[in-house]
């Protein structure tokens, strides 16, 4: 890894970010005619289209690459023994202050410490009351009475929904230790502060994987899963100096964790947690073996019979969170030439110009190519139309005929689209059409007949430029 930077230096802020989100339909506020629900966003056309890509990645990436590794759909709603087992219900909390002058809430653990020694709100100069215990699970009832009996949580992790299910798992695909069980999947916390766009809400999705070893070989699986973890943003082409490792200090471990890392990047707003990796040890089976009275000891059939509660390897990222770190990430902004595209059409007017855009690794772009005919006349948008359905099947392909073409370029760039496939009348004439490279905005003349090869092999042999 390069030299560590100690401060975010590019062009993306959190203004710039959730201005572009709202304007190009990545995310939007929830219920916004309402004035807004604070801590919950919605996904428009190309959030919805990043967010699924993301967890399909993911999960290629945890599953079919691995034989060991199975898949899983868990309930939210779980039995409320479960969270007593887990020590939600006794630990899961955080310290919550108020001023008493200007109403603003905080997280104790979160203010500078000589503000929280003298009592002093950081906003107003107020008064600080005492730290109390906030627990952040959302409690409701569930049947017709509401009361004691009928409490039922929102899960506020999706983790425990795969401990309950790990003798389901062995007995129904006969897997064999070491091995992972992967979900994605909603979970929700009611968070004492939401801030910072997408980055900390209410209600958000995690993808994670827990990986069931032997006691004793935890500590190299541990290691293995960090490496295959960061080797995962090589991949998604992060730029990889805006990431790093932090471990946990012994104050900082969850209780029942016995190792932890984070994987950090560095946002606009500085270094954050992105994912973690975690040795829990046998902590949740051996809970969920005494609340349950269930066994819950695995049989080592291949030695001996020998009988134990396996320790538990975690990888947890927020599919959210990951998509908000892409935004940032891919964001840039830069002074260029206009264009005109290779037939000889008219660019935009003035020689030069900026632009905004998405450097997305095209595996996970949102739109993978856009066809845009030159003129809408002349049978050219019908060609254009006939050329994007034969592209449709493989890829998600976006479609725009309005304005010059050096703007229509310039909003598929905002949008991250890498590809872009350009109509002309010499399309008509020999069966080519322009291929335009989003990152270089370099174009080329290709045959119609092997375009979607060509996009195809673009895609696997990609580079990220900048």
């Amino acid at each position: 890894m390069s030299k560590e930077l100690t401060e975010y230096q590019g062009p993306a802020t959190m203004e710039k970010i959730t201005s572009l989100a709202k304007r190009r339909g990545f995310v939007f506020q929830s219920s916004e005619i309402y004035g807004g629900q604070n801590g919950a966003w919605d996904y428009g056309p190309l959030g919805i289209e990043l967010k699924n890509r993301i967890a399909q990645t993911w999960w290629k990436e945890m599953t079919r690459r691995h034989d060991n590794i199975v898949g899983l759909d868990a309930a939210i709603l779980m039995h409320p023994r479960t969270w007593e087992a887990s020590g939600h219900v006794e630990n899961f909390t955080d310290p919550l202050v108020d001023c008493k002058k200007c109403k603003t809430r905080f997280r104790a653990d979160h203010l500078p410490p000589k503000n929280l020694a003298e009592k002093q709100c950081p906003e107003c100069g107020g008064e600080l009351t005492g730290a109390r215990k906030f627990n952040l699970m959302f409690k409701t009832h569930i049947g017709p009475a509401e009361d004691s009996a009928s409490i039922i949580y929102l899960r506020p992790e999706t983790a425990q929904g795969i401990y309950v299910n790990y003798k389901n798992i062995i007995q129904s695909s006969r897997v064999k230790i070491p091995f992972g069980i992967a979900q994605i999947g909603k979970a929700f916390r009611n968070e004492i502060v939401t801030k910072n766009f997408i980055f900390r809400t209410c209600e958000f999705e995690q993808m994670e994987m827990q990986f069931f070893v032997k006691p004793g070989t935890d500590e190299e699986w541990f290691n293995t899963w960090r490496e295959q973890r960061w080797g995962y943003y090589e991949k998604l082409g992060v730029k990889m100096d805006h990431l790093r490792w932090r471990r946990h200090g012994p104050e900082e471990l969850a209780h029942y964790a016995k190792d932890a890392w984070d994987i950090e990047y560095l946002f606009p707003m500085g270094w954050r947690e992105l994912e973690g990796v975690h040795n829990r040890t046998d902590y949740d089976l051996s809970r969920h073996t005494e609340f349950s009275g269930k066994d819950l000891q695995y049989i080592d059939q291949d030695h001996h019979n020998d009988r134990y509660i396996p320790f538990i390897i975690e990888t947890s990222a927020g599919l959210t969170r990951t998509l908000l770190m892409l935004l940032c990430d891919s964001y840039d902004e830069e002074k260029v030439l206009a264009e005109k595209d290779s037939g000889g059409s008219e660019g935009a007017a003035s020689p030069e110009e900026w632009r905004t855009v998405l450097r997305f690794h095209p595996a996970i772009a949102p739109v993978t190519v856009a066809v845009l005919p030159l003129m809408k006349k002349d049978g050219l948008a019908e060609l254009a139309e006939d050329i994007r359905g034969g592209l449709k099947e493989d890829f998600t392909t976006d479609y725009d005929q309005a304005g010059a073409i050096g703007r229509r370029y310039r909003r598929q760039d905002e949008a991250g689209t890498p590809f872009c496939v350009t109509v002309d009348y010499r399309s008509k004439e020999d069966g080519t059409v322009t291929l335009r490279f989003r990152d270089s905005m370099e174009q080329v003349r290709v045959p119609r007949a092997g375009l979607g090869e060509r996009i195809r092999q673009e895609i696997k042999e990609y580079k990220r430029i900048k």
